[in-house]
């Protein structure tokens, strides 16, 4: 089951505001033994919004979605996700609950406009102020605010997904070669995808700036413990056999 982030909100793409939600997902989904799939920044634009939760409700992944579920005019996600959907919308009953317990007597139809949800929605709660998100077909809809967001996602990684937690049994590790480059050890990668077909084998080369700094290849394995570890034994060896100097990464 693949995982993927929307984060919506013209301020990340002109730079207002520094996106803190990517990071904090793959921190989330790492700690489970998950990993992200794919991401996508998107504007607060209509229809850019249709057009991408089209593509994702099609691909059948698990998604979450950050900003733009407010009732200001710039906050259109949950109109895109009903219009990518061809669904209306209309107020969700367990979210009016909500808001009315919440705001009592000051209750305004404004308000009641936060639980306004694509129709065959669920909710998510809010820890933090009551006011749910929304979620429907594996999409999960949570505020841009992160002390709002992350206790979200949180609670819906722990409740839906828990099945797919294997934290204990999902390990990552990883070596620097010391002025190694990936031309010189394709083989070697290949050989260790081919007799691993359980792990994912990953590569990331630093380039040698100045004079002072050295080439070097982080080379690794992530995966179930037992096959990372004889993984990077073969790894290890093999290296050391072509002549490279190596030393855990920490």
């Amino acid at each position: 089951m693949a995982f993927g982030a929307i984060i919506v909100g013209d301020e990340i793409l002109s730079g207002r505001r520094t996106d803190k939600h990517f990071p904090k997902l793959v921190e989330l989904l790492q700690a489970r033994g998950m990993k992200l799939s794919w991401a996508r920044y998107v504007g607060d634009e209509l229809g850019g919004l249709v057009e991408i939760l089209r593509q994702s409700f099609a691909a059948g992944d698990v998604v979450f979605s950050f900003g733009g579920i407010g009732v200001t005019p710039d906050d259109r996600t949950r109109q895109a996700a009903a219009a990518a959907l061809g669904v209306r919308l209309a107020l969700h009953p367990a979210a009016e609950a909500i808001l009315r317990a919440k705001f009592g007597d000051e209750i305004t139809p404004h308000r009641l406009q936060l639980g306004v949800f694509p129709v065959g929605s669920g909710i998510i709660p809010n820890p933090f102020n009551q006011v749910p998100g929304f979620s429907i077909r594996d999409h999960f809809f949570v505020p841009g605010f992160p002390v709002m967001a992350w206790p979200m996602v949180e609670s819906v990684l722990d409740s839906r997904f828990r099945h797919l937690h294997h934290a204990e049994d999902y390990v990552e590790r990883a070596i620097t070669v010391r002025d190694g480059y990936e031309g010189g050890l394709i083989d070697l990668m290949e050989a260790i995808t081919a007799a691993y077909p359980d792990t994912n084998l990953f590569s990331l080369p630093t380039v040698a700036e100045t004079d002072r700094q050295r080439r070097s290849l982080e080379l690794g394995v992530k995966g179930p413990a037992a096959s990372v570890s004889k993984a990077m034994e073969q790894i290890k060896v093999a290296v050391g056999e072509r002549g490279y100097a190596w030393q855990d990464k920490v």
